[in-house]
C-alpha cells in the first residue's frame, strides 16, 4: 500500500472540487496569509512581486513561469490583483 487510503483520496478529491468552485478573489488570496488586513495584503503583494523580479531562469522554471510572465506580474502595482 502506498500510504494513501481511499478515504484520504476521496477527501482530497472533494477539497480539489471545492477549491475549483471558489471565485477569482479567493484564488488570488490563496497564497496570502488569511490574517492580513488590506495594508498587509498590499505589502505582501509588493514584497512577493519584487522577489519575483529577482528569480533566476531556473527558479522561474521551477514555478512554471516564463520571464515575460514574471515581468508582467512583477511590474504590476501592489493595488492591482
Amino acid at each position: 500500500m502506498n500510504g494513501l487510503s481511499d478515504v484520504r483520496l476521496t477527501l482530497h478529491s472533494q477539497e480539489l472540487a471545492a477549491g475549483q468552485k471558489n471565485g477569482a478573489r479567493e484564488a488570488v488570496m490563496r497564497n496570502a496569509p488569511s490574517c492580513l488586513g488590506r495594508w498587509g495584503l498590499f505589502w505582501h503583494r509588493l514584497h512577493t512581486r519584487k522577489v519575483l523580479l529577482t528569480l533566476t531562469p531556473e527558479q522561474l522554471m521551477d514555478v512554471g513561469l516564463s520571464r515575460e510572465q514574471a515581468l508582467e506580474e512583477g511590474l504590476k502595482p501592489f493595488w492591482r490583483i
